[in-house]
């Protein structure tokens, strides 16, 4: 479930596809390797890593400082890293968490993902990556980066219009997104709760729009964990992002715009290949609180 061609962009969905990727992305790194994470406990990664720290690349890895039940696996995340030569910080906000996650090698290619660097996410999860060579991509996430890793302010710039990010803009970008629909919304959102994207959403799908959503439910095998928004089938967003209000309004999460072709017809056969949707998965089941 992936495109390939040439430098063109990819779209990662097959569990089984996730973890070869983030490791070459890290092995063709040469000088430099900017990663954003939140959970990483799987050795093919942390050892990818210090392979790139050992041939000369400096690594810098900015890592949450709170997650949920993990406080003592973030703790041995960052001595590991440290202990393999990177450089390590903690997100400067210690209430907030931080929830974005893709990295950057060199000028590029970048990686954008929904999913954690960690044999959970490796294996069973339903999680969507994109690698990306673009230009425009990559300088957007290096201002993301250098803002969260010198703690300062991040102001969204027209030249990084492909990234979504929360808590700056998340919320605007989304409904804007929704507004544009003139026939279909597809949502992959299991902590979709937000009442004004849920009354967004009813008032599309009142006026004609077909609009699908899969919560913790729809997705065959694979356990809930990505997000993800189809637009028509002429855009989609990917990423740590949900229709959440935690998500939109208060943590430091990021995704991105996809409008490849052959990314977005990966995303149609995944779509595809998933069971039929129970008829109470609805807006209506939507609007009820997830479990945190």
């Amino acid at each position: 479930m992936s495109a390939r061609a040439g430098d063109s962009e990819r779209m990662i969905v097959a569990p089984e596809e996730r973890r070869p990727a983030v490791v070459s992305l890290i092995d063709a790194a040469r000088e430099r390797l900017d990663l954003s994470l939140f959970r990483c406990d799987d050795d093919t990664v942390v050892e990818a890593i210090g392979r790139a720290v050992r041939r000369g690349v400096r690594v810098r890895a900015l890592v949450t400082r709170r997650a949920k039940g993990s406080k003592v696996h973030l703790k041995r995340l960052r001595k590991a890293l440290t202990a393999l030569g990177a450089d390590v910080r903690k997100y400067g906000d210690a209430v907030v968490r931080y929830h974005a996650k893709y990295l950057v090698a060199d000028d590029g290619p970048a990686l954008v993902a929904s999913l954690n660097f960690t044999s959970k996410c490796f294996g069973t999860t339903c999680d969507f990556m994109l690698i990306s060579p673009s230009a425009e991509l990559v300088n957007a996430l290096r201002r993301v980066f250098e803002a969260d890793w010198e703690g300062t302010a991040y102001t969204p710039a027209p030249a990084d219009d492909r990234l979504i990010t929360g808590p700056e803009h998340a919320r605007t970008r989304f409904a804007a997104l929704l507004a544009q629909a003139t026939y279909r919304i597809r949502v992959i959102d299991p902590k979709i709760n937000d009442p004004a994207m849920l009354s967004l959403l009813r008032a599309r799908a009142a006026g004609g729009v077909h609009v699908e959503i899969r919560g913790a439910s729809g997705l065959g095998s694979l356990l809930p964990h990505g997000k993800l928004l189809v637009i028509d089938d002429a855009a989609a967003v990917i990423g740590s992002l949900s229709l959440s209000t935690l998500s939109l309004e208060f943590r430091r999460e990021l995704a991105v715009l996809v409008r490849d072709r052959a990314c977005l017809d990966v995303l149609e056969r995944f779509w595809s290949s998933l069971p039929a949707l129970d008829p109470r998965e609805t807006l209506a089941a939507a609007s009820v609180e997830p479990v945190p």
